[in-house]
């Protein structure tokens, strides 16, 4: 039983590995045009706001369907509409300024982070996801942490523009990891 459900694993993990890549390398670009253009908020600025969670979207409708037989369709499903929840709550926020932005992506955050933490909980089986379970829940408290922010006295984009980076790295170790799944050992 366990060779017919190994193909089936590493055909996963492969397809995931390849997600996991691309999502840090948009991640690190993201991050870098956004800091290098966020001195303050203006079309451009909200607009490669409104781009990352549309790319999460992108991002769990490609891993549902590359990860039918783990059983996490529902929650990906879940994070699909929550990032386009987000996105379109960024798109009006950025109306708004900064603290409203912040609030949104703090919003997100909080509950994109803890659907990846279950998501990866329940992928156990696949390995290599623990820094996905790290991740979510690093995503919980950044969210947190981005409606203290809006709070401020002056409130900069800078540490939503951060959370990109970690989220990224989490995605290159488990990328890395999922490579022994993926060649079926």
């Amino acid at each position: 039983m366990t060779t017919v459900a190994a193909p089936g694993i590493s055909t996963t993990a492969a397809a995931l590995r390849r997600l996991y890549f691309a999502r840090f390398v948009f991640a690190i670009v993201w991050a870098g045009v956004t800091f290098t253009i966020a001195a303050e908020l203006n079309p451009l600025v909200v607009a490669l706001f409104v781009l990352y969670p549309l790319i999460d979207v992108a991002a769990a409708i490609i891993d549902a369907r590359s990860s039918r037989s783990l059983g996490s369709s529902t929650l990906l499903q879940v994070n699909v509409a929550v990032s386009m929840l987000a996105a379109v709550g960024l798109a009006v926020a950025g109306a708004s300024g900064i603290p409203a932005v912040l609030r949104v992506w703090g919003a997100w955050a909080v509950v994109a982070g803890l659907v990846q933490l279950i998501v990866g909980v329940t992928r156990r089986q696949l390995g290599g996801q623990w820094p996905m379970i790290i991740s979510g829940g690093l995503s919980v408290l950044a969210g947190g942490s981005f409606f203290v922010a809006a709070s401020a006295q002056s409130p900069m984009l800078t540490n939503a523009i951060g959370y990109a980076i970690p989220g990224a790295i989490f995605f290159l170790i488990a990328a890395i990891r999922l490579g022994r799944a993926a060649k079926g050992n």
